[in-house]
């Protein structure tokens, strides 16, 4: 009986840090999150105001990710008549659709990956 009633203040005592801890994550996104949204325009801004932030750095993983599609997207959109009128149409779209979704997540406070390119890790 006694080992019970001390093992459950050290549970409440494990509640209280992670709760703790999640709140200070919580002030360090509400600190980072404009930064972040500015990854998506030039990818390396999070790195360089705050580059020991795990959320800036996330979300300059998902800018450079959407710099690359969007890269890719130019040069495949060069192909003569199939790239013209598909690849480049189709490809600005989903950039462009992308691009404000990684803007609101990160104004959001979300480490939401994007969609289709979002699973690949180059920023660690």
């Amino acid at each position: 009986m006694e080992d019970n009633k001390q093992e459950v203040p050290e549970q409440e005592t494990q509640e209280e840090v992670q709760t703790e801890g999640a709140q200070n994550k919580t002030e360090n996104i509400d600190d980072v999150k404009n930064v972040a949204a500015l990854a998506y325009l030039i990818f390396f801004i999070p790195l360089l105001s705050n580059p020991e932030s795990e959320y800036g750095k996330f979300h300059a993983n998902q800018g450079l990710l959407l710099l690359i599609t969007g890269l890719a997207v130019s040069f495949l959109g060069s192909i003569p008549f199939i790239g013209w009128f598909i690849i480049l149409p189709l490809g600005f779209i989903l950039v462009l659709v992308l691009f404000v979704m990684g803007i609101v997540n990160a104004v959001n406070g979300k480490k939401k990956r994007l969609p289709l390119i979002g699973g690949i890790d180059i920023i660690k």
